[in-house]
Formats: structure tokens, sequence, C-alpha cells
């Protein structure tokens, strides 16, 4: 499977703005957008790029897809789902994007990135209502529990992971149970909830053309 496997840090730089790829160390002063808040590249310092609308809705799109940490295939699956959808389209996308399960994980602090948990997934570490799932994409529905498995809790990055996500803090609409290891979706988002600064329109719009 194509991945992504250069530096995270050159895609906060490109975009201008911390995406948080790589969990708790975006919060330390060890983060390479704070240190170097340039884009990459040989002239980062210098180049100011004027966008056309086009480029202007390309770099919305590419922002969240990375956010997100998926590749173009994966993204434009999503968008097409969310456009089937009743309601608006942008708004749609990014519940789906959140009702990942690799996304709930970091959500509900079992990971301290959505690539660590999108790795932890794949090696079945968890239970999604008491049953083993180790697709990164599936999709969470409101009711459902996930669970760390019982051999995985004791495991370091989990660990560390939940004494760390104070820090980020977890959405009003999930539940953590951080004795028992599990979480709770006990609703979906309003788009107000979702405070990422992604303006999703633009997104749409680019898909639409």
């Amino acid at each position: 499977m194509a991945r992504y496997i250069k530096s995270a840090c050159r895609l906060c730089r490109r975009e201008g703005l911390k995406l948080f790829l790589k969990g708790d160390r975006c919060y330390t002063e060890k983060c390479a957008f704070e240190r170097r808040g340039y884009a990459p590249g040989e002239h980062g310092q210098t180049r100011r790029k004027q966008h056309s609308d086009y480029g202007v809705q390309l770099r919305e799109k590419q922002k969240l897809k990375r956010m997100y940490g998926l590749l173009e295939r994966q993204f434009r699956g999503c968008f097409e789902r969310a456009d089937k959808q009743k309601g608006i389209t942008g708004t749609q996308l990014l519940l789906f994007l959140e009702r990942r399960l690799d996304n709930m994980v970091f959500r509900m602090g079992f990971a301290n990135s959505r690539n660590e948990a999108r790795q932890l997934v794949r090696h079945n570490h968890f239970l999604v209502n008491s049953k083993p799932v180790n697709i990164p994409s599936y999709t969470i529905k409101v009711g459902d529990q996930i669970q760390v498995r019982e051999d995985s809790k004791k495991m370091g990055r989990i660990v560390e992971a939940m004494e760390t996500v104070a820090r980020r803090g977890v959405p009003q609409w999930l539940e953590i149970d951080k004795e028992n290891f599990t979480g709770f979706v006990k609703a979906l988002p309003a788009r107000e909830e979702l405070t990422m600064p992604v303006q999703e329109q633009l997104i749409v719009e680019l898909y639409s053309k």
C-alpha cells in the first residue's frame, strides 16, 4: 500500500499551520513548525506565491487530506460518499473523516497521532463492540464502543498516549473510561464542534469542477 514516508513536519510547514501530525511533540519546543515556520525547500523563506482560485481550493484540500493522513484515492472516496448523503456535502465529508476508526482511536486518546492510531488499528490492538477490527477506515456509528484489547492494555505507546491526552482534550461527543481503556461514541459532532481551520466548501467547489 502506498504511504507518505517523508518528514511529517514538512507538511505542516508547507500548509503554513500546525497539523499536529507528530502527536505530543507538536506541543513542545521541539516542534519543527515553531522553529522554522516557513515553507520547506531552498526558497522557503523568500518565496511568496500568489494563488489562483484553483490554488486556494487545492491548498485547502491538501490541508484536510494531510491532517487525516489520507492519500488522494482514499480522500476522493470519502468525498464521493459524502456527496451522496443528504445535507451539506462539506459537513458530511468532515463527519465521514471523523467517523474513521483510526481517527476515533486518536480522539479518544489511545494514540498520540492519527498515524500512530492507524498503525495500532492495523496490528489488532482494538475491539469495536467487543469484536476485533483492524481496518483503519472502518466507519464508527453512534453508540459504538471502542476498547483496547486485554493483551494491549499494558502497551507503552497506548499508556503514554492516555497520560498525555490532556494536552489536546477529549471531544464532548465521546465518553472515555480510562480505567477500562474504553471509549463510547455518544453522538456525532456538530460542525461548530469541529475546530480545525478548514473551509470545506472550497474542497466541494474543487471536486465539483
